[in-house]
């Protein structure tokens, strides 16, 4: 799942109104932004195997560090106390706890029964959205719809910047959600692994938005 990750963060800014786009970002997309980097380190490992389903080429074999569910609790803890400890806003380190985790739920949803629950532990779990190219599309399509609804109702534009820079984030959310189905396989897991670094220039986008832009609810 891609967009229906960033569809959280958008919404989380409801139950969260001073904690910056830029850092919900983070928090939904933590496990993605680490796994690239496990991925060049060696640590995990990926196998690009065009058919594994119907959505993805893509062949998550080991990656227990950054996604299984006992690993995913403890990345949520972590970034939920050092946000505490840096911010001393308590609503917000609930939500963005609440952030890191919502990521394992959706791929829950979304992967084959290849999602770790511990490492060292050979129990994988799994729904399997993605053996759907349709229902993939519904359901992860439906929560970015609703998640760029709540946040553009959540907020308001200071300035033109405010306007622009969070529509034209949503235009490219949509292209390149377009683009990874119509896309080839990628020619090389350590290409993949590069890309995936693309990632973390969305999170500075998000704190850029959310200079430009103003809750229109009471700080909470």
């Amino acid at each position: 799942m891609f967009i229906g990750h960033y569809a959280v963060a958008l919404a989380s800014k409801k139950a969260a109104p001073r904690v910056s786009l830029g850092t919900l970002f983070l928090s939904v997309q933590l496990l993605d932004l680490l796994w690239p980097l496990f991925l060049l380190l060696g640590i995990e490992h990926v196998r690009i195997e065009p058919g594994n389903t119907a959505f993805t080429p893509l062949d998550f074999y080991d990656y227990p560090i950054s996604h299984s569910l006992f690993t995913v609790l403890g990345w949520s803890l972590g970034f939920s106390v050092i946000y505490y400890f840096a911010r001393h806003y308590q609503r917000g380190c609930w939500i963005l706890g609440v952030g890191v985790l919502s990521h394992w739920v959706l791929d829950f949803i979304t992967h084959r029964p290849d999602m770790p629950i511990s490492p060292g532990v050979s129990v994988y779990v799994g729904l399997g959205l993605w053996d759907s190219v349709i229902g993939t599309i519904i359901v992860e399509g439906a929560l970015f719809v609703a998640g760029v609804v709540v946040y553009a109702r959540t907020t308001v534009a200071g300035d033109r910047t405010g306007r622009y820079a969070f529509w034209s984030l949503i235009c490219f959310f949509v292209l390149v959600y377009v683009g990874n189905i119509l896309s080839p396989p990628p020619p090389s897991e350590t290409a993949l692994a590069f890309a995936g670094l693309t990632l973390w220039l969305i999170v500075p986008w998000g704190y850029w938005i959310d200079r430009h832009r103003q809750p229109v609810v009471s700080y909470q």
